[in-house]
């Protein structure tokens, strides 16, 4: 499962204030309008419009729509709006095309900042109001259909630049592996993807990676302590699911629609915690990790709260925020369905841990792993100008991309979490991998 209570919590935070800009952009100021023959072109492109043009750092930033077909083999069958920014610089400089895999986020990326490019943000398909009018096709949220989606936006968007200038594609976690599925589908759009922390779940039923992550990650202390507070939490079930039932009626939390009872939600929550621990924190905070056998009941629940225990509840799932992500999960992704073998007599949900249990029913799907399949093959064999960045303790990391050897290549940062970046490489590894950024770019 896609644990996001952090970093897709901020790309829906981002992607929110990026709505709220459009709707109350404000005129044109002495920055954008040196970028009024620009602006001009970008107007006339059919099918695209301008809801809002703002200033970031001396340059233009537009907020745009494109009318994008439901199913891009059957334009027929209907079109949406789909959102997307345009943090524009020079013609004559690099674009760099970020996905976040989610809603709409225009912060600036570090390729960006490395290449001092523009920017071009796009919100997925089916996230945010990126939706059709009526019930929502779940079916057409494929991979192929958003890179189509992302295609038709570089055709339409390329025109403004120059015939040199160059492109790269980037995203993390989701992102990652969209700004991948992109380049496998029209690789003629782009000259280059950096992929951050993007799982690639080749073989769904393979989770060797996972549970080998889990045996080896931090040291045997840290690993062994939250194991045992984990299970804990099971073990003391009847204690602390009123304190979970207090929360989620403090917070207006339901659990009617999608997990269906409290009891599946506070497992469900307990199993991902020791994930998320990992995937957010640091080795640093293993100092922290309570003595499951002497602590009280307060303070392992407070305890939790604070490091992973993350709720899933009705108003983020279904159509609504992170809801979209486990359809694609249970259709394409995939997900890791781990073991938890010291959790074992303490669970009463055995089979909850799959992307299907926090759906409502309407969303619920089969998994096919032909899409996967096929773009690891890809990436492997065939793709070139591919860098991917991982973190060493990060548990999406745990199932990586391996690069093929035309030009592309992988750093894994050291001790980093799920938000690893170049920056964070040894000195040596960060040139190479700027070095390579800026060669693509024709810098």
């Amino acid at each position: 499962m896609l644990r996001i209570r952090t970093v897709p919590r901020l790309l829906l935070s981002a992607a929110l204030a990026a709505g709220a800009l459009a709707a109350t952009a404000a005129p044109a100021t002495a920055a954008t309008t040196t970028h009024t023959s620009f602006e001009d072109r970008l107007r006339a492109i059919p099918g695209v419009t301008v809801t809002g043009v703002t200033d970031k750092g001396g340059h233009p930033l537009y907020s745009l729509t494109i009318t994008q077909p439901v199913d891009h083999r059957k334009p027929r069958l209907g079109t949406f709006e789909q959102r997307f920014t345009l943090w524009h610089k020079s013609s004559a400089k690099p674009v760099v095309f970020y996905t976040g895999g989610y809603g709409l986020s225009d912060s600036t990326r570090e390729p960006t900042t490395i290449l001092d490019a523009n920017q071009l943000s796009v919100e997925h398909r089916f996230f945010g109001p990126s939706v059709p009018a009526g019930p929502t096709p779940w079916d057409k949220m494929t991979v192929w259909q958003e890179a189509s989606d992302e295609h038709a936006i570089v055709e339409a968007v390329r025109p403004l630049y120059d015939k040199g200038s160059k492109w790269l594609a980037t995203g993390g976690s989701k992102g990652g592996m969209t700004a991948t599925y992109h380049y496998r589908y029209y690789p003629q759009d782009l000259d280059g993807v950096v992929a951050y922390v993007a799982p690639n779940d080749a073989v769904n039923a393979d989770d060797r990676g996972y549970e080998r992550f889990f045996r080896t990650v931090g040291t045997r202390e840290c690993r062994d302590a939250l194991n045992a507070v984990q299970r804990e939490m099971l073990v003391r079930r009847d204690t602390l699911l009123p304190k979970f039932e207090a929360t989620a009626k403090e917070k207006g939390y339901t659990f009617t629609n999608t997990l269906g009872t409290t009891d599946r939600a506070y497992e469900f929550a307990v199993l991902d915690q020791v994930w998320n621990f990992w995937q957010s924190g640091s080795a640093s905070q293993c100092d922290t990790v309570p003595d499951a056998g002497t602590v009280s009941d307060d303070d392992l629940y407070t305890w939790s709260l604070d490091h992973g225990l993350s709720i899933y509840e009705d108003s983020t799932l279904g159509a609504n925020s992170s809801g979209p992500y486990y359809r694609q999960a249970a259709a394409q992704l995939g997900w890791a369905d781990l073991a938890f073998k010291h959790l074992k007599g303490v669970r009463n949900h055995p089979d909850i841990y799959q992307p299907n249990s926090v759906l409502p029913a309407d969303m619920r799907t089969r998994y096919s792993g032909k899409a996967m399949h096929d773009v690891d093959k890809w990436v492997r064999h065939d793709s070139q100008r591919m860098l991917f960045v991982y973190g060493q303790n990060d548990p999406w990391s745990a199932e990586q991309f391996t690069p093929s050897k035309r030009d592309s290549y992988k750093y894994v940062v050291p001790g980093a979490n799920h938000g690893a970046r170049i920056a964070a490489l040894p000195a040596e590894e960060k040139n190479a991998a700027t070095e390579t950024l800026r060669r693509w770019a024709g810098q």
